[in-house]
């Protein structure tokens, strides 16, 4: 019997062909030029058509963009866990299934050298939150057949895209008029606070209480221990968002001592300020025009961002805010099967 080679797609499990169509665009930011950290101003940007959708498509469509997690890239939308489609599948299944009104879906990258920018302006990374808005919004709104303004377009993300999902619309509502949250960071004295010591003392313990020893370890180590040093990447690239350091561009001011992981109150005050459960009262008229609030997170998240929801949920009730919590029984990863609900939610919501 002698091996062939054919021409069909290969189909599930390493390949299941798509119905709709995915525009994956390289895009060249101006707002990113120069970035404080040298990182690219050339990405990716990935536009999913629903089946029969053209770009002469005769009926605007509502937009809905995802942000991605915490040291997430747009190229993982392609990765796969075992028995399970990739994103882009799932994605690609409910508009397909035809429950689920057209959408145009916007997938965006904010990566940076730190691993995310929070989808914040910060001078330690860029001005990630004006990339979104100022230039991939009006990219889209010129080139595809969507309704261009606020009451149509929803927001979307997980974990630190779920974050940026619910600050963005909080700080720039003439764009994003709903949202959806899969566990984004909130609450921080639940999600960051009880993180602080434990940093404290890997720095202390493996790189002599300095973040600077630190950053030469992992350039000359020949891998990425993310079990080791996920966390101690992750605060840094968040206080790099939250409290950049204006005497050194590219560097972070920690809301910690290093030596005693005891609060630097004025810092963590910064850092609480974006939490956005403090910050829904201080938005409450954005909030209650939104289209859609949708959140959800698992029971069991180990960074208590069902509490986070929770929270913010609880305070989006006191200012009159229309919205749906969801828990679930889950963590905070393996949850990529809840997407297509939010992003179902988000297009019924905008469709109307």
């Amino acid at each position: 019997m002698a091996l062939r080679q054919v021409d069909d797609a290969l189909g599930a499990p390493w390949e299941r062909p798509l119905a709709g169509t995915v525009d994956k665009l390289v895009v060249e930011s101006e707002l990113l030029a120069d970035n404080p950290l040298g990182d690219p101003s050339r990405r990716p940007l990935w536009v999913y058509r629903p089946p029969g959708v053209e770009l002469d498509h005769p009926r605007p469509l509502p937009t809905l963009y995802v942000i991605q997690g915490y040291f997430g890239r747009l190229d993982a939308l392609t990765s796969r866990e075992p028995f399970e489609p990739n994103l882009l599948e799932r994605v690609d299944a409910l508009f397909a299934g035809g429950d689920c009104p057209d959408a145009i879906v916007v997938y965006v990258d904010a990566w940076t050298a730190y691993g995310g920018s929070q989808f914040v302006n910060s001078i330690a990374t860029g001005p990630y939150q004006d990339y979104l808005c100022d230039e991939v919004v009006p990219f889209v709104d010129e080139r595809y057949p969507v309704a261009a303004d606020r009451d149509h377009r929803g927001l979307t993300g997980k974990s630190s895209g779920g974050f940026g999902a619910m600050i963005v619309p909080m700080l720039r509502p003439e764009v994003f008029g709903a949202l959806a949250s899969h566990a984004g960071d909130a609450l921080y004295e639940a999600c960051y606070l009880p993180t602080f010591p434990d940093i404290a003392r890997k720095l202390r313990d493996d790189f002599d209480g300095s973040y600077d020893v630190f950053f030469r370890s992992m350039a000359e180590a020949d891998h990425f221990d993310m079990t080791k040093w996920g966390d101690l990447m992750l605060t840094y690239g968040c206080a790099a968002a939250f409290t950049p350091d204006p005497d050194h561009l590219g560097k972070a001011l920690l809301p910690f001592e290093l030596d005693t992981g005891r609060i630097i109150d004025e810092r963590w005050a910064r850092w609480l300020a974006l939490d956005p459960v403090r910050m829904v009262p201080q938005h409450a008229e954005a909030l209650r025009s939104m289209r859609r609030i949708y959140l959800d997170a698992g029971r069991g998240d180990e960074w208590y961002l069902d509490l986070g929801a929770t929270a913010v949920a609880s305070e989006l009730e006191a200012i009159g805010a229309a919205h749906t919590l969801e828990l679930f029984d889950g963590k905070h990863g393996g949850i990529a099967y809840r997407y297509p609900r939010a992003l179902r939610e988000l297009a019924v919501a905008l469709s109307a």
